[in-house]
């Protein structure tokens, strides 16, 4: 149900907030990296593989290597610009679109081709697979979903959105219709066969020539 996924994501949300809190970003958020809690009573979230985080500091900008499949890489990683929390809320924002429809919204045949399609904000909400999906969740997917990184909410204002706060997207008013896992279970099948951990290359090419062409 859309309500369990903005349970899962706001769980994901507060774990993010405690790391952001400390001016770490972890930089490789996907659904591997994401362990459920069953053990207790209210299921809880934990992040794990924080091989790629990194503490920010004032005094130093960082830029992050891509490596392998970019599908929840923000358009800073894909570019090679200077990454920052928000590179994270990105990433939730990537999540939330796959929990709630199944598909992903950048991917394309090629590591190369969905990059560039991140670079352009290239994705939409095809009723195919959001007809019953609250628009409540759908604004929040693209509050999270912004190219500059300076518009995206940080982890504490994800959590006070409407679908996501604890009152429920306007008082609890989710969508009633259950979620077409079938697409979901396609979507974790095609992950778990990804062994890719190759630099993605000659992007920064790529996406200026592509988007070059697209003026």
């Amino acid at each position: 149900m859309e309500e369990k996924v903005a349970f899962f994501i706001r769980e994901t949300l507060e774990a993010l907030q405690h790391l952001h809190t400390c001016r770490v970003v972890h930089l490789d958020l996907k659904p591997e990296n994401i362990m459920v809690d069953l053990h207790s009573p209210t299921p809880g979230i934990k992040l794990i593989d924080l091989g790629d985080a990194v503490q920010l500091s004032a005094h130093r900008r960082y830029v992050h290597l891509l490596l392998g499949n970019p599908e929840f890489a923000a358009p800073e990683l894909v570019r090679g610009t200077p990454v920052s929390v928000a590179t994270d809320v990105w990433s939730i924002g990537v999540l939330a679109y796959v929990t709630l429809s199944g598909v992903s919204p950048f991917l394309d045949e090629s590591p190369e081709e969905t990059c560039v399609n991140i670079c352009r904000l290239d994705f939409c909400f095809p009723d195919e697979y959001f007809r019953d999906v609250s628009q409540a969740a759908r604004d929040f997917v693209s509050s999270a979903l912004q190219q500059d990184p300076r518009k995206r909410p940080s982890a504490t204002s994800c959590l006070q959105h409407p679908w996501v706060g604890r009152g429920g997207a306007h008082g609890g008013e989710y969508s009633k219709t259950p979620l077409d896992t079938t697409r979901l279970a396609t979507f974790i099948d095609r992950r778990r066969q990804l062994h890719d951990v190759r630099p993605v290359t000659n992007i920064k090419g790529l996406v200026s020539g592509s988007l070059g062409n697209t003026l």
